[in-house]
């Protein structure tokens, strides 16, 4: 129990201090129709173990878990399991801690419950991430190498480049301030492409969402179950409505 308390006081520490880094750009929409699509919450769960569980962890799922989203456990042990892990293990990241903070200044976040997590007011956990993984761009200031419009001066290299290919930030476009005529404001003015990846930009983005729907139902995922049980429960307290009130006008209706 302790270390369960401590390790989501460490997540929780590290989504608090990420917000406080991000920048104010307005997310784009996530396809939330991903989230009931089998076939991609199963690409999504290969993308993530293929380019995520390198350096993450998702240590409160296990493989076996991935049965719900149409997986047999023989699917999962040929696709998705390294060579020491079993089926009924945890998601552990394959990185050293210790080479982890050596290198990147801190340890990776476990991404149990990241959706969830970064859910705020300017939109839902899975626009942030879709936004988030898309707006990589190279920065050869940066220590990686790597910058991101989302997140600026992040410390995460972009583990998919050889997805979406190498591209740069083109220079901005400078603005008169609308508040201010004195004064002179820096617009973000698009992406260049450098180099291509194995991925058309609209495949690039289609992967993305299938990669952020695995992530947003690996952090609840009894959401499907939920939401079509409440259905029917709404229906049997809609029919339970009906019948309490014609029954109630027979018990009364003799009573003056």
């Amino acid at each position: 129990m302790k270390k369960l308390i401590l390790s989501l006081l460490v997540s929780f520490g590290f989504v608090a201090a990420a917000a406080a880094s991000e920048s104010t750009i307005p997310l784009d929409k996530f396809p939330a129709e991903k989230i009931s699509d089998v076939a991609a919450l199963q690409h999504g769960a290969k993308l993530f173990v293929n380019y995520c569980l390198n350096c993450h962890s998702a240590a409160y799922m296990r493989y076996n878990r991935m049965r719900d989203i149409g997986l047999t456990e023989e699917q999962i042990k040929k696709n998705l399991l390294f060579a020491s892990e079993k089926v009924g293990d945890v998601m552990k990241a394959s990185i050293d801690p210790r080479q982890a903070k050596e290198w990147f200044g801190t340890n990776p976040p476990d991404l149990s419950v990241i959706a969830r997590s970064r859910a705020g007011p300017g939109g839902n956990g899975a626009d942030y991430l879709y936004t988030y993984l898309r707006s990589y761009y190279r920065d050869d200031t940066k220590a990686t190498g790597w910058d991101n419009l989302a997140f600026p001066s992040v410390s995460m290299p972009n583990v998919l480049w050889e997805l979406q290919g190498q591209r740069v930030a083109k220079p901005p476009i400078e603005e008169k301030d609308p508040h201010d005529a004195s004064k002179t404001v820096h617009r973000f003015a698009g992406f260049e492409q450098v180099s291509p990846g194995t991925l058309d930009a609209r495949q690039f983005d289609e992967s993305v969402a299938d990669l952020v729907a695995y992530l947003q139902w690996m952090g609840e995922p009894t959401q499907g179950y939920r939401v079509r049980l409440g259905v029917w429960v709404l229906l049997f307290l809609g029919v339970f409505t009906v019948i309490a009130w014609r029954l109630n006008a027979a018990y009364w209706k003799d009573v003056k």
